[in-house]
């Protein structure tokens, strides 16, 4: 089991690290050429300051790498980007970049989803590992079972422990040897991930223009619907709007279904209609299919039928 050690900007962890109980970050890079591709999900991803201040500061633990333009970062993640609006986010960019502000390009940049992050007061900041290198750019991966890491990992369970915090997903063992569990998404992690595990296309009409693509939920968060990706499938925003509500809805054997009151109530519909019956693009993975239960709760307590 690996830990990556990233470098970070002093300015987003103060930031972040003032905001109450966040449950996810968006560690953000300026370029995005590359995606991240160090960790498995649920492995810990730590936070070291750029040097002169050489201490691992905090961390969270790695859901999912892409590239994004900077607007969809912003509207998935908002001040979870470690900035207090898009505007700054986009001077920071532009800053690590060494480029004259421009005001219409929608930088693309590479995002890290990290959940349930932490972060050290002064005080338990930790000391690099003795093999860092200042040379080092970005940041260096650790072996957390043996030497360096291992005792890197201690260092970060103490303190986490001192804390009381709660550390991975769903608790079924408690610091002892590194486990790697699945973590809990937030909403912009599930945001995102849902629109990369679709390829980015309507899951009905196969529509790739990503700005007008919305992530759903097939049981809203607000009724106890998890932000896990068999709770989700990518939709046009107008059709996102009518299946949450109930004029579509999928059927379990995966196809698109109209509600005959889009034509009562409206006396339109004709090219919703005429998606009626066809069947949806998912993922080939059982675990990322739309699960039969929450289709079921959607057929029987949101569709109108």
């Amino acid at each position: 089991m690996k830990a990556f050690v990233g470098i970070t900007d002093f300015d987003w962890f103060t930031f972040l690290s003032s905001l109450p109980e966040i449950d996810e970050v968006n560690f953000w890079q300026p370029s995005g050429h590359q995606r991240f591709q160090t960790l498995n999900p649920g492995e810990p991803f730590l936070f070291k300051l750029h040097s002169p201040l050489n201490f691992i500061v905090g961390g969270g633990f790695f859901a999912h790498s892409s590239i994004l333009p900077a607007s969809l970062a912003w509207d998935a993640f908002g001040i979870k980007n470690g900035a207090n609006s898009l505007e700054e986010m986009r001077r920071r960019i532009e800053k690590y970049r060494r480029m004259v502000h421009a005001t219409t390009e929608d930088y693309q940049i590479g995002c890290i989803l990290l959940e349930q992050p932490f972060f050290f007061s002064k005080e338990n900041w930790i000391p690099v590992p003795g093999d860092w290198h200042l040379s080092i750019q970005r940041g260096k991966s650790y072996d957390i079972t043996n030497g360096l890491g291992k005792q890197l990992w201690d260092d970060v369970r103490i303190r986490l422990q001192a804390n009381e915090v709660t550390i991975a997903a769903e608790e079924t063992a408690r610091y002892g040897e590194p486990i790697l569990l699945k973590p809990r998404l937030g909403q912009g992690s599930f945001r995102i991930i849902v629109t990369d595990t679709y390829k980015r296309r309507c899951a009905v009409t196969q529509e790739r223009t990503l700005p007008a693509l919305e992530a759903a939920h097939i049981k809203p968060f607000s009724n106890s619907g998890p932000h896990s990706i068999n709770n989700g499938i990518l939709f046009r925003s107008d059709i996102h709007k009518l299946f949450d509500t109930g004029y579509v809805t999928v059927t379990p054997d995966y196809r698109f279904e109209v509600s005959r009151r889009i034509k009562e109530e409206f006396e339109n519909g004709r090219d919703y209609y005429a998606l009626h019956g066809r069947p949806l693009h998912i993922p080939q993975s059982g675990e990322l299919k739309p699960a039969h239960e929450f289709i079921v709760w959607h057929n029987e307590k949101v569709f109108k039928g």
